[in-house]
């Protein structure tokens, strides 16, 4: 599985998040969890600073060995930034294929797999948008997910773009006579303003996603941490596992969940729609 991390709140440098934690991004890229894979196919890392569009390094190097990705987390600082470390389930290792992805002020990323993408990959691609096809500049299935999100209405309703996106698959898939659970996720997703998760999968096998309680609450149970005295107090975090050990301090966002946040953060059940165009008269 691939892993995540995306960050709101007051500007900190990224490396404090990808690199120093016990558990960080790049020490879990490197070890991975409850099984042998390490997440050694890329990693990037996409943030705001003074511009509209965000900035954007991916590098095909693992983030345990890429010396540029984190002498870059360290020297930036940032309100707003998504990261991801990736493990291929059959793509090429190219930086093209390395989260996020970026369309004008949206970053994507995503953890979890189609199933049969193979099978399905010319079919869903058919259906994407066609002033939005030139943006898809690899051949990953997340990719796909995030313009197909975008053809189905995610600037104007990110939560909505991507219940259509994930009811088409599944119905895409069924279509075509696959029997293995469609659609497997974990979402991060910005505009530059708010941030934006889901958790989702066809079937009763869901990858993990947590929330930050807040910086708040961190420093109230753990005040002698130096480091948690800059966050401000609405900051929150989202990772595909824990990056600290730390009671408290994580919350586990539930299966079938989706996040917006900003001040606060707003809970939503998800649910897939099929898009009105695949529903039978």
């Amino acid at each position: 599985m691939c892993r995540w991390v995306a960050y709101l709140g007051s500007p900190i440098a990224p490396k404090e998040l990808l690199h120093d934690p016990e558990r960080s991004l790049i020490e879990q890229s490197r070890r991975g969890s409850n099984t042998a894979m390490t997440n050694g196919d890329g990693t990037g890392l996409g943030w705001f600073d003074h511009r509209r569009e965000p900035a954007l390094f991916r590098s095909i190097t693992p983030a345990w060995g890429d010396e540029n990705l984190v002498e870059l987390a360290t020297e930036i600082r940032s309100p707003l930034f998504l990261a991801h470390v990736r493990a291929g389930t059959g793509t090429a290792v190219q930086q093209t294929n390395c989260h996020p992805f970026r369309y004008r002020n949206w970053l994507f990323v995503h953890n979890g797999y189609v199933a049969n993408y193979e099978d399905l990959r010319r079919e869903l691609l058919l259906a994407v948008r066609p002033d939005l096809f030139t943006n898809i500049a690899g051949s990953t299935d997340s990719e796909l997910l995030f313009h197909l999100a975008l053809t189905f209405g995610l600037i104007e309703e990110p939560i909505e773009g991507l219940r259509r996106m994930a009811g088409f698959v599944e119905a895409t898939a069924a279509a075509a006579g696959v029997t293995a659970p469609a659609l497997q996720m974990t979402v991060g997703l910005t505009d530059g303003a708010r941030l934006y998760a889901v958790r989702y999968a066809s079937g009763s096998e869901v990858n993990t996603l947590f929330v930050s309680e807040g910086a708040a609450a961190v420093r109230r149970l753990y005040p002698e941490d130096e480091r948690l005295s800059h966050f401000s107090d609405n900051a929150r975090v989202v990772v595909s596992e824990p990056l600290e050990e730390l009671p408290g301090i994580w919350r586990e966002v539930s299966p079938g969940t989706a996040l917006i946040i900003n001040d606060t953060i707003e809970e939503q059940r998800f649910e897939p729609i099929v898009p009105q165009q695949l529903q039978q008269p």
